[in-house]
């Protein structure tokens, strides 16, 4: 539990990585396969994630993105994207271990609550991707590396780098590797009670 909540505690948005540290393929499909664990609604795992590690192709999304060094520095470029219309694709399939009368009232459920709700698809697309964003992140840190989450870029650029299918929305960029530098002091948090209220807002 402590390794846990350290994790949490520590955590720093990463500016500057260390170009020269390569990670292996074995420990990015471990990280890879502990972030789709991450919860999504109905169990449809909506997210999906592009491993951006072809140099060039880093350098056209550096370019789209602020010129943010991470992006070229980093071990591997994770660009978090969600699947706007899983909920329509084979829906069974996200239930296909459960018994046969449970998946069927699923694939049911999954229709009536997504059919016709565009923005409640966006929505849960968005949700599924932050949730993993951090799983992520903590998997990472498992793993010795520090990460860095980003939306400083041209979606809309950056959609046209990778292909992005129509029906997929980029959410995020999540950046890891080993860090070259320390981050600066944390800017600071605020306090528990400016942040908790209880059964309603006074």
């Amino acid at each position: 539990m402590n390794d846990i909540l350290q994790a949490i505690a520590s955590r720093r948005a990463t500016k500057h990585f260390d170009s020269n540290h390569q990670i292996t393929d074995a420990d990015l499909t471990a990280i890879l396969e502990a972030t789709r664990h991450a919860p999504t609604a109905f169990n449809i795992q909506n997210y999906r994630f592009l491993v951006v590690r072809d140099a060039e192709q880093r350098r056209r999304i550096r370019a789209a993105a602020w010129d943010q060094p991470q992006v070229e520095e980093c071990s591997a470029l994770i660009v978090m994207c969600a699947d706007i219309k899983a909920w329509e694709k084979d829906p069974a399939r996200y239930w296909k271990d459960a018994p046969e009368s449970v998946r069927e009232g699923y694939v049911g459920m999954i229709h009536s609550y997504y059919e016709g709700r565009e923005q409640v698809q966006r929505d849960e697309g968005f949700r599924s991707c932050g949730l993993a964003a951090y799983a992520l992140m903590m998997a990472a840190s498992a793993y010795g590396l520090q990460t860095c989450p980003m939306d400083g870029f041209d979606f809309d650029r950056v959609g046209e780098i990778i292909n992005l299918p129509a029906d997929h929305e980029i959410v995020m960029f999540v950046a890891l590797g080993r860090e070259a530098s320390s981050p600066r002091p944390r800017g600071g948090l605020l306090p528990l009670d400016a942040l908790v209220q209880y059964d309603s807002f006074s």
